[in-house]
């Protein structure tokens, strides 16, 4: 849903940084934002805002905006951005199609959300991990996060790359491992790999709401669905016996307007987006559907920026699905159409662990034609 965007009555100054980035930024790199926030409408109990940033300093390829309440307010629905909500910390990140932002450029986005008769305008504001300051500044070189040592801290002795940045990425052989640390509230997390296809993380997220993490590996297809005559691919996994998370595939079609989840395994305080919600939980829309080589239940919602088709089935921590066959079905059965099929990725869904925790990729392939 979209809404009027009326005229912006607050505006809040913020700084745009490379805190978050792990490759080092050019010296003397230029950061610097306005930010403005407005209520645009309210009724009882809810109310609608529009958030519009300048971007003052270099230019920026993706953004993650991120502000606190201090009344309660819950975001129900977003448009223009991917919102998501951790206690009072909402956390709001660019979409496929509005990621970047030139040199005084702007990018808007919109929600609505649940609200109390008290519904006061948040005053501070963080861009890309770097606090407001109502001005241009200039940042050095930012320093990569030092990771801990191979063989230390549960990291295996003869791992190939290791690293605790928050986006840390690393290629080998066709496949792109990253460790995106996305949430709020996030613990500290270690990627290692010997090769694209094995690897793992060290992690300790507290068990608070919302996803913290989502460590995977992959690669980009960019194929129209009716060009592909096989998408297979095979996992085996170990997973902690405790703790909020699940195994997952995440397929992204149409430039990010279509997520497809496909859960091998899930334990703890974790579930699939939904249309329907009773006493136990997401609603399936369809139930006991074997396709792919193996049963699921399937679920359809929106995050608010993009469609989520979830298939989850019995946990297992090895298997081979056939993922055409699903992206097929959901063709089939018109939850989509000939879609452009981009990033196909394969990990771990962290929303919080007990104590630091070890999940690992044994062996994972992906293959297509």
């Amino acid at each position: 849903m979209r809404r009027r965007v009326l005229a912006l009555s607050t505006a809040v100054a913020v700084v745009a940084g490379g805190a978050a980035v792990l490759t080092a930024l050019p010296a003397s790199a230029a950061a610097g934002c306005r930010v403005a926030y407005a209520v645009s409408s309210s009724w009882p109990g809810g109310f609608g805002a529009n958030v519009t940033i300048t971007n003052l300093g270099d230019p920026l390829s993706s953004w993650t905006l991120v502000w606190s309440y201090a009344n309660g307010q819950t975001i129900t629905q977003s448009w223009n951005a991917a919102v998501s909500q951790s206690g009072s910390t909402v956390t709001a990140r660019n979409a496929g199609y509005n990621g970047a932002i030139s040199t005084n450029g702007t990018v808007s986005f919109g929600f609505n959300g649940s609200a109390s008769s008290t519904n006061s305008v948040p005053t501070a504001f963080t861009l890309n991990g770097t606090a407001c300051t109502g001005a241009t500044t200039t940042n050095p070189p930012a320093t990569p996060t030092t990771p801990p040592p191979a063989g230390g801290n549960g990291v295996p002795s003869d791992a190939a790359w290791v690293d605790s940045g928050q986006w840390a990425s690393w290629t080998n052989n066709g496949y792109t491992l990253y460790n995106n640390i996305w949430g709020g509230g996030a613990g500290s997390q270690t990627i290692w790999a010997r090769s694209g296809t094995n690897f793992g993380v060290v992690a300790n997220h507290p068990r608070t709401s919302g996803v913290k993490s989502y460590l995977n590996t992959g690669k980009t297809l960019n194929r129209t669905l009716s060009s592909l005559s096989s998408v297979t691919s095979s996992f085996n996994v170990s997973v902690p016996a405790d703790g909020d998370y699940a195994t997952t595939y995440d397929i992204w079609a149409d430039n990010h307007a279509y997520e497809v989840m496909i859960w091998t395994n899930q334990h703890g305080a974790v579930g699939p987006i939904a249309e329907q919600y009773d006493a136990n939980g997401a609603v399936p829309n369809v139930r006991n559907l074997s396709v792919g080589g193996h049963t699921w239940n399937v679920y359809r919602g929106s995050n608010g920026a993009n469609a989520v088709f979830s298939f989850i089935r019995t946990n297992t921590n090895s298997g081979t699905i056939d993922l055409l066959a699903i992206m097929n079905w959901l063709r089939t059965n018109n939850w989509w159409g000939n879609v452009t099929v981009g990033e196909l990725q394969f990990g771990f869904e962290i929303t919080g662990t007990a104590g630091q925790s070890n999940f690992t990729t044994n062996s994972f392939s992906l293959n297509y034609s």
